[in-house]
């Protein structure tokens, strides 16, 4: 483990989410106190202005906003469809943003806690894959049946939210114009357009990691304790999990009665207020 070494961090959205990205950057930062990251942001067009306070916020942890901005005429208008905006497939073509010297990429969602070391997933081992991420299986796993019959695929459906990417092999396997054919021939099936694409074209060049320590779906706890026959309790998640996503709706920021995820939630969200605080009274 080198600690000098910065991790490399990859977001891509648009300006509606800054303000949950301040929230997990914070949970980043304060869970993994002796560690400098790259944030690489991907966007289209977030204002200047946003984009210079979000990067003083970084720097004030040590570590480094690195935006690149994406040509508008580049993603064509017809990915957006189901209202999903276009920066979702920048994290499938980070290898034709990133400069070369980035080998290997952590992607992760805004709507996301890190709330332990992120160390182990940065050094895994892909074998030879082009990405490593979590699936969503649920209780008895009939989404995996669902997805392969109505994508055609045979290999279990990968969540997009959390994913380790090798940069070098995204260059070379992941091509615009065989998204833009996936998008034609399916789009009436498309449900989550971009992770269908994902898993249509790339499934099988993914390696499986335990969604309960790398994308801890919130909305699943009881079926994680369930399946984990009473071990997977809220205690052993703070002691384990390294990664919680707050998939679907509706989002923590926004809900007014919330459960024990939502809390925690808060929690960091006052943590990033009370940093930004001291971060101005400094700059006075």
């Amino acid at each position: 483990m080198n600690l000098k070494e910065k991790i490399d961090i990859l977001v891509t959205l648009d300006e509606n989410y800054l303000p949950p990205l301040e929230v997990m950057l914070t949970s980043l930062h304060v869970n993994n106190p002796n560690r400098q990251f790259n944030i690489w942001l991907l966007h289209e067009r977030i204002p200047a202005e946003k984009i210079e306070v979000l990067s003083l916020f970084v720097a004030s942890f040590g570590s480094e906003l690195l935006v690149r901005k994406v040509d508008n005429l580049l993603i064509k208008e017809t990915v957006s469809i189901h209202d999903y905006p276009k920066e979702m497939y920048f994290r499938l073509l980070c290898g034709q943003f990133l400069p070369e010297t980035v080998k290997r990429v952590i992607y992760l969602d805004p709507d996301t806690l890190i709330i332990n070391s992120i160390e182990d997933l940065w050094s895994l081992d892909l074998e030879g894959n082009m990405m490593a991420a979590a699936t969503h299986a649920g209780l008895t796993n009939i989404s995996h049946t669902i997805n392969n019959i109505r994508l055609g695929t045979s290999n279990v459906y990968f969540n997009s939210g959390i994913m380790l990417i090798d940069t070098d092999l995204a260059r070379e396997k992941i091509q615009l114009e065989a998204i833009y054919e996936v998008i034609e021939k399916f789009e009436k099936q498309l449900i989550l357009p971009d992770q269908d694409v994902l898993n249509y074209l790339y499934g099988e060049n993914i390696k499986e990691i335990p969604e309960e320590i790398w994308n801890y779906d919130t909305r699943q706890s009881l079926t994680y304790f369930t399946k984990s026959k009473g071990t997977y309790d809220a205690r052993w998640v703070l002691e384990n999990t390294v990664i919680l996503h707050f998939c679907g709706k509706p989002k923590p920021w926004k809900q007014k009665n919330l459960d024990k995820f939502s809390v925690l939630y808060v929690h960091y969200e006052q943590l990033m207020k009370r940093m930004k605080d001291t971060q101005k009274e400094i700059g006075e």
